[in-house]
């Protein structure tokens, strides 16, 4: 196994990192996953995640540590901004055959067009945009939960937080989605500004199912929130479009779950991906994809609310930049 290259790649995102590992034929050998691995939240911790992963997947495809000198990594990583994060991240990953960083809306276009030219929606924990041509990536959005993340599940669990203390306050109409929100922190307002006070994007937006699932139950505070939400998605590719955009994919955790509340004209604009963000980074190290893995249903999993209301209040990222 060891007398040819190997290529490996992780898509670090908010919420999950995941890793797979194909030879040189293209061919899948071993897969991993775990933690959210977002390095601009905190750069040390998701370095700790991503090693793991890597030291797993290896471990699946039975080779040992110092075989790592015949493997091509990719790294595709929610945080990195900057030629310095890439430089700071790879620093990381020595011994390695070589190390590509990149943001992971880089490696989530590569993917969603094997390669080739085209745009790429990422509609997740955050929400961003991007445009690959010739080899140039124009990014657009992503710029972090406190300033943009429209449409994202995060600003969705968050817009519906507030509408519901606002409603708690009679400041705002309630229903069953504020009401059933408002329960979970025991119909305490204090004890609900206590957990906004270390609550991270990730945590506002494992709230976003609880949101759609009363979306699509008539509620109408869910009903305009997540509306809303798709406006933003579709503002993103009208933005990829006049950017110069033929092909656009829509991908994330909360691609599916987006979908049938897209306007008419974005909804029929965005396409599926044709690879994911994993076998994005792959290509990103110089391999080669012979059969495709499916993109599961990921870091936003659609449920029902009671499934996801039968978690406690837990104590938050920015995803893209």
């Amino acid at each position: 196994m060891n007398s040819k290259r190997l290529f490996l790649g992780v898509d670090g995102g908010a919420t999950r990192c995941r890793a797979r590992l194909r030879d040189s034929g293209g061919s899948v050998l071993a897969e991993a996953g775990g933690a959210g691995a977002n390095i601009y939240v905190d750069f040390e911790a998701a370095i700790g995640v991503i090693s793991a992963t890597i030291t797993q997947v290896m471990a699946a495809a039975s080779l040992a540590p110092a075989e790592k000198r015949g493997i091509a990594v990719g790294l595709g990583l929610a945080g990195v901004g900057s030629p310095e994060d890439e430089g700071r991240v790879a620093a990381r990953f020595a011994g390695f055959a070589g190390v590509r960083v990149a943001n992971d809306a880089v490696t989530a276009c590569l993917g969603a067009h094997a390669g080739g030219d085209g745009a790429v929606v990422i509609a997740g924990t955050g929400s961003a945009g991007l445009v690959r041509l010739r080899g140039t990536n124009f990014p657009i959005g992503g710029r972090g939960f406190i300033l943009g993340d429209d449409g994202s599940a995060a600003r969705i669990g968050h817009e519906a937080l507030r509408h519901a203390m606002r409603a708690h306050d009679g400041l705002d109409v309630a229903s069953l989605l504020t009401r059933q929100l408002m329960a979970r922190f025991r119909d305490d307002p204090v004890m609900l500004e206590q957990w906004a006070l270390t609550a991270r994007p990730s945590d506002y937006g494992a709230l976003a199912p609880i949101v759609f699932d009363a979306a699509e139950q008539g509620d109408a505070v869910g009903v305009a929130i997540v509306r809303r939400a798709g406006g933003a998605i579709a503002a993103l590719a009208q933005a990829l479009r006049r950017l110069g955009g033929e092909r656009i994919a829509l991908v994330g955790g909360l691609a599916d779950a987006i979908r049938p509340f897209l306007p008419a004209e974005a909804a029929a604009l965005v396409r599926p991906p044709l690879l994911d963000a994993t076998d994005g980074a792959i290509l990103l190290a110089g391999g080669k994809v012979s059969d495709p893995v499916a993109e599961p249903f990921g870091a936003v999993e659609h449920r029902s609310h009671a499934a996801v209301a039968s978690a406690a209040p837990g104590p938050s990222d920015r995803s893209h930049r």
